[in-house]
């Protein structure tokens, strides 16, 4: 049986940043807390945490004084600053380039809106943290939706802006795009998608065209591991999610010949190669 790791998988620029900025950190003062998990993969949180991370959530974080947070690739509302600049928290903010362009932007086009009596729509999952950061930028008055074919909640007599969450899908996207456009009188939407997950799914098509079982690894909380699942489900249907090798069945293997392992863009590579691993000891 050929086992073998998809040579493209592994954390995105953004997250490999964050990650480098806890490690770096950690090194220097053992300890550290983060403002909700790093990463959505639990195996890659809780290796951090055995360095001396500590995750907290926003509750907590309005509880701290003259502490170090990281803030983690996904960004943080305006509220999360003003917290931190009352409570002298020193922030290592190691949000991606990519969503801190996707704030400022929103930020511009709610200014816009807001002159107008327009509306700024956000495409993504609400409570999701980079939505959270991104709705922050309105006041907390965007409207966000989810189901690109569920716009109840838009007013198509005023102006629109669309936006979205980096990691949505690009089909839904383009739904979404071509329902609203269908009704509206003034919209403008505005590409926000992430390239890098983009480009993962036309990458992982040809990944999992080249194999008989393709094993999916990713954190069950993570978005873009979703999207990117159910993508490689429908170009190979022989395509099975797991988070841990733990969860790894030995009746999935029978009858193939080639093993193709991939994942989300916050899986950690170490974690495939034990999936792998795993494989060679059955």
């Amino acid at each position: 049986m050929n086992v073998v790791v998809d040579s493209n998988a592994g954390f995105c620029f953004g997250v490999v940043k964050a990650i480098g900025a806890a490690e770096e950190e950690l090194a220097a003062h053992h300890s550290l807390y983060c403002l909700g998990d790093i990463v959505h993969n639990s195996a890659e949180v809780d290796r951090l945490k055995a360095k001396g991370l500590e995750v907290v959530d926003r509750e907590r974080f309005g509880r701290l004084s003259r502490a170090r947070v990281l803030i983690r690739a996904h960004g943080e509302p305006p509220d999360t600053y003003a917290v931190a600049r009352r409570q002298e928290i020193t922030l290592i903010d190691a949000t991606c380039p990519i969503v801190l362009a996707l704030q400022q932007k929103i930020r511009k086009g709610y200014e816009e809106m807001n002159r107008v009596g327009g509306q700024v729509v956000i495409f993504g999952k609400p409570g999701h943290a980079e939505v959270i950061g991104l709705n922050g930028q309105t006041g907390n008055s965007a409207i966000v939706i989810n189901d690109p074919d569920n716009l109840d909640a838009i007013d198509f007599t005023r102006p629109i802006r669309l936006y979205s969450q980096t990691t949505k899908s690009r089909e839904d996207y383009d739904r979404l795009v071509a329902n609203i456009g269908a009704r509206a009188t003034d919209f403008v939407a505005h590409n926000t998608l992430c390239a890098r997950v983009a480009n993962r799914a036309r990458e992982l098509e040809v990944f999992a065209r080249s194999v008989d079982l393709l094993l999916f690894v990713t954190g069950a909380d993570s978005s873009n591991g979703r999207y990117l699942f159910e993508y490689c489900r429908h170009v190979q249907p022989n395509t099975k999610l797991l988070a841990t090798p733990d969860e790894l069945s030995p009746e999935w293997l029978c009858g193939v010949n080639t093993v193709g392992i991939s994942g989300a863009t916050s899986t950690p590579r170490w974690l495939m190669e034990e999936v792998k691993a795993k494989i060679e000891s059955l």
